[in-house]
């Protein structure tokens, strides 16, 4: 029999994580190369969710607007909000946990702003998409818990970006990134007072959540979180 008082390795205490019993949708947010797709793929995994991936590979319009976000930056939003309220929709019927890769509410709160601000969406394009928005999620089901990612170094998001080598992302800058940051360090504060939503912010500026101790970090994190 194992010696119950040797050191528990990473294995076994991830083994130990159980989630609530009860059904919870959990969303990922975080700037572009935060480790969103990495965390969501690691509790699903960990504690058995169901998975739903950013809809970013199939996405119509992704390539076009990194090399023309005048053109296409309101025909991208409104792609992405699309499928994302599926994702909502679907989230609903099924019956055991899940976890979303980037949440519906980054794309106005974040995204829709930023890019107007920039001037690569009118007055008029932005409102239209507000009102899309509106319409669209009256009845959505709102993620019970929202865990975001805080990377300020965007030095660390280029690197992560040019290691996952997404073509469509090859042209993404560090001043790009910079703005978005920006957006994101009040979006916990914008899901708990506009949304009424439960968030817990990390910072992975120097964390691996793949293995090791970054990763049994995270997951006891999220573990404590989840219980709440």
């Amino acid at each position: 029999m194992a010696n119950r008082s040797a050191r528990k390795t990473p294995e076994a205490t991830s083994a130990r994580a159980k989630p609530p019993r009860r059904k919870l949708f959990v969303a990922l947010a975080g700037n572009i190369g935060a480790g969103k797709t990495t965390a969501a793929k690691l509790i699903s995994q960990t504690f058995g969710y169901e998975l739903f991936d950013e809809p970013v590979i199939d996405n119509r319009f992704l390539g076009v607007y990194y090399a023309d976000m005048q053109r296409w930056s309101f025909t991208l939003q409104l792609e992405f909000l699309i499928r994302r309220v599926e994702h909502h929709e679907l989230i609903r019927t099924v019956e055991k946990s899940c976890v979303q890769d980037r949440t519906l509410y980054e794309d106005p709160e974040i995204f829709a702003k930023y890019l107007h601000g920039l001037g690569h969406m009118g007055d008029p394009e932005l409102q239209l998409y507000l009102e899309y928005f509106q319409r669209l999620t009256r009845t959505i089901q709102q993620p019970d818990k929202v865990i975001c990612f805080d990377v300020p170094d965007v030095s660390v998001l280029l690197r992560r970006i040019r290691s996952r080598g997404r073509e469509e992302e090859k042209g993404i800058q560090s001043q790009f990134l910079r703005g978005l940051n920006g957006y994101y360090s009040s979006f916990p504060m914008v899901l708990r007072s506009k949304y009424g939503m439960d968030c817990l912010t990390l910072d992975v500026t120097a964390t691996d959540i793949r293995s090791g101790a970054g990763r049994e970090e995270f997951l006891d994190r999220v573990t404590s979180f989840l219980a709440k």
